[in-house]
């Protein structure tokens, strides 16, 4: 029996999700993506392909894949269909990566899953061990027990996000019936590539024959792209903005009210509980995927389950409001393309005349073009920055943003240093009601999602949980 392997009548909290991760940690980590697919499709083969177990909606993209996945489990759970959601990264438990009907996958069934899979695991590890290759990395193993869980459960429809890229992403052993990409901007241009054409390359991978792609508005060198890949690969495809879109859209207290041309109807006035115009455009392509997977894209669908949709939606660090007096804002925005529209969202809906940033980001990003995007969006807004770092070995120290916010164009002197992120909120808090700004003033924690989740679990956020029976 493998070592830490549960044994019969062992009770679950003996063998934790804790230490689960821990082992998976110990692996390569997700940031180093392995460019291949082989060794996930060996562990699929031995646990009789849990992938094939029910049809997929495939996501990619740079940004807004979480808020569209989120989006699509809520469509299909007001249509009665059992959903499997599998996104990453996660921002508090590693349970949230695998959900189960919008509900972050038990600690129980997480281990159990694990513990059942774990011997096949070490199987796989051991061929690639003696062929000269490196063990299965923490995010293919994520990827492994997450096709186990929805086969285990069993699921109706799985919805995956996929981790890097798309062509070499672990996620990518699935066949997917609906292929949504997301819009394409410069990120992860180390491993992906330095031109919109190119990451679109590493991203067209998930359009495989027998599926169906919808897509967000491209630039053209991305939409040019995913276009040849769809005619190579044979299958139907809808663009936002061609075939289907945001009609019109009111920001209101709350979120917006959107209306919706999708490729099979039309759906008026529909309420959605989420900021900003890049929101809008997900739920427009979260619509058209749903049409795409529930009616070949030939079926309208049905209003009622649409708004009932709407009414359980919602994004947990996207432009989330942790506290009040002042606003205490979370958003995981971290390319300069999430930036810049976060930054257009708050400015629409959240009615601020003064922000202090709380700023901290991870390595392998594009620092000086986020700071430089940082500067253009809130240089009228933002009265002074803490720039801080996660807990995360790849956040960037707070003293090197400084320098690079410097080079920016913001003013050394309203630029503020701490390592700690419970330090720096208080900090900013302080600004804020030092101004008499309590109520106009707001604090936006931004700049990675690591960031964010550890904000969220100081500040005591909820679990977000969707519910088929509310």
């Amino acid at each position: 029996m493998p070592e830490n392997s549960l044994t019969p009548g062992e009770p679950f909290d003996q063998f934790s999700v804790a230490s689960v991760y821990a082992e998976m940690l110990a692996r390569a980590p997700e940031n180093q993506m392995q460019p291949r697919l082989e060794p996930v499709r060996m562990a699929m083969d031995v646990l009789g392909n849990p992938e094939r177990s029910a049809p997929a909606i495939h996501i990619t993209g740079t940004n807004g894949k979480t808020s569209t996945a989120r989006m699509i489990e809520a469509g299909l759970l007001a249509h009665d269909l059992r959903t499997g959601r599998y996104g990453s990264p996660h921002m508090g438990s590693v349970t949230e990566r695998i959900s189960i009907d919008g509900v972050p996958v038990s600690d129980e069934t997480f281990v159990r899953i694990w513990d059942e899979i774990r011997p096949y695991i070490g199987m796989v590890d051991e061929k690639l061990t003696a062929e000269g290759e490196a063990p299965l990395t923490l995010f293919e193993c994520l990827t492994v027990l997450a096709f186990a869980v929805f086969a285990d459960e069993p699921v109706d429809v799985m919805v995956l996000e996929v981790g890097l890229g798309g062509a070499w992403d672990a996620t990518n052993v699935v066949e997917g019936q609906v292929q949504v990409v997301t819009p394409i901007s410069l990120d992860h241009t180390e491993m992906l590539g330095d031109s919109e054409h190119d990451i679109a390359l590493e991203k067209a991978g998930i359009i495989k024959p027998g599926g169906f792609l919808i897509s967000a508005a491209q630039v053209p060198e991305a939409a040019d792209v995913l276009l040849e890949a769809a005619r190579e690969a044979d299958v139907p495809f809808r663009f936002e903005g061609v075939e289907f879109g945001v009609e019109s859209r009111l920001p209101g207290v709350g979120g917006q009210q959107v209306t919706v041309q999708g490729i099979a109807g039309r759906y008026p006035e529909l309420l959605l509980a989420l900021h900003g115009a890049h929101q809008a455009e997900n739920f427009a392509l979260a619509v058209a995927a749903l049409e795409a997977l529930i009616g070949g894209g030939e079926q309208e669908l049905n209003m009622e389950n649409l708004q009932l949709a709407c009414e359980h939606i919602t994004s947990p660090g996207r432009l989330e409001t942790l506290r009040t007096g002042p606003a205490i804002i979370a958003d995981a925005a971290h390319n300069p393309a999430g930036l810049e529209a976060s930054a257009l969202a708050l400015k629409e809906s959240f009615g601020l005349d003064k922000l202090v940033l709380v700023v901290g980001i991870l390595q392998e990003k594009d620092v000086r073009a986020m700071m430089t995007t940082l500067y253009e969006q809130y240089e009228d807004l933002v009265s002074e920055i803490c720039f801080t770092q996660s807990v995360s070995p790849r956040a960037v120290p707070a003293e090197e943003l400084v320098s690079m916010a410097a080079d920016a164009g913001f003013r050394e002197e309203d630029l503020h240093t701490t390592e700690r992120l419970d330090e720096a909120i208080d900090w900013a808090v302080a600004r804020v009601d030092e101004d008499g700004a309590t109520v106009s003033g707001g604090v936006l924690i931004t700049g990675s999602i690591t960031l964010v989740g550890e904000a969220r679990t100081l500040l005591g956020a909820e679990d977000d949980r969707l519910r088929k029976d509310s």
